[in-house]
């Protein structure tokens, strides 16, 4: 062989021996035999694309586990992404009625305030010994979120103190694209996830559908109204809503891991003992963990959730069969 067709096949043998590995390791087996760490080996009846048969030494290599099908609540979300807004009658803007001097701040930044507590003081321009002060109080408990002056300042009655909100309340401001408005209405449920709190789960209601679409999104406005007694929610915050549209109290669920889509197709593999079937699903409602199977399983079929990649290889390549005895 010459140089040159020589250091082909090194090449060609360079690029496949690699290859070859990863495609033996994803399935979870040595890269030259049909044999495990343990010795066991893998049996596909009825070749390619047929049941997989592990044996229990085969099923720890993969770290293979499966979970019965069984009934559980579930809802049909729709998410839409938002923020999180103050409610706008919640809001205020503090100011004096007379021009002066402020000579002294009884709230800060970030303080909780009762309604008609005072917040400054504020010395009038008028002549007098001592000249007239008025003091400026809150007309709505709540936050402190603005304070706009400094003792010494010089005021007049445009002049805005203080801005106070309401947050024991907050809306989430989410946008629905036209095709999935009419599926959204008043009073529905819904679950909202925040990043700042991704463990959390914060209930609200839909209380208003906006009465305009966006022509550049295509989109309308949808506000969720939801409590906020312990402050976390704050203004400007990304949230996921998710409105429930149908609630199954007792609907046929796998988690989500057990499920695998290709090729237009869902389907899962369930196992009874040693040997592991291909199952084609049909599914409902789903959630973050469990998603609902209208057909093709009954409850306590025992669904691989780990695991299931690697025997979707073998299913598809039929696998290192035994060999029989003579």
């Amino acid at each position: 062989m010459n140089s040159l067709n020589s250091h082909r096949v090194s090449g060609f043998s360079a690029t496949l021996i690699p290859l070859l590995g990863l495609l033996l390791a994803l399935s979870g087996f040595a890269a030259t035999s049909a044999v495990f760490a343990h010795g066991g080996e893998i049996e596909v009846g009825g070749g390619a694309k047929g049941p997989v048969a592990l044996g229990e030494d085969q099923q720890k290599v993969i770290n293979l586990q499966r979970v019965a099908a069984d009934f559980r609540p579930l809802a049909e979300l729709l998410n839409l992404n938002g923020e999180v807004r103050l409610l706008p009658d919640r809001q205020a803007e503090v100011s004096t009625r007379i021009s002066g001097q402020v000579q002294a701040l009884y709230a800060h930044l970030g303080d909780k305030v009762r309604s008609g507590q005072r917040l400054a003081l504020v010395q009038s321009r008028l002549v007098g010994d001592p000249p007239p002060s008025v003091e400026v109080t809150a007309p709505m408990a709540g936050i402190v979120d603005a304070l706009n002056v400094t003792i010494g300042q010089s005021v007049e009655p445009t002049t805005v103190l203080y801005r106070i909100s309401d947050r024991s309340k907050v809306n989430v401001v989410a946008q629905v694209y036209e095709e999935d408005l009419g599926k959204v209405k008043l009073g529905q449920e819904a679950k909202v996830h925040t990043l700042s709190y991704p463990d959390q789960t914060f209930s609200g209601k839909v209380v208003l559908i906006g009465p305009n679409l966006a022509p550049e999104s295509r989109t309308v406005e949808v506000w969720v109204q939801l409590a906020n007694p312990e402050g976390l929610l704050k203004p400007n915050l990304f949230a996921r809503a998710s409105i429930v549209l149908r609630q199954n109290e007792a609907a046929l669920a796998v988690p989500n891991a057990a499920i695998i889509e290709a090729n237009g197709e869902k389907f899962v593999f369930v196992g009874q003992n040693e040997k592991f079937d291909r199952v084609d699903i049909a599914t409902g409602a789903s959630d973050d963990q469990y998603t609902e199977v209208t057909d093709g399983l009954v409850p306590g079929d025992e669904v691989v959730t780990q695991g299931n990649r690697q025997i979707y290889t073998l299913w598809l390549t039929g696998g290192p069969k035994k060999e029989k005895d003579e």
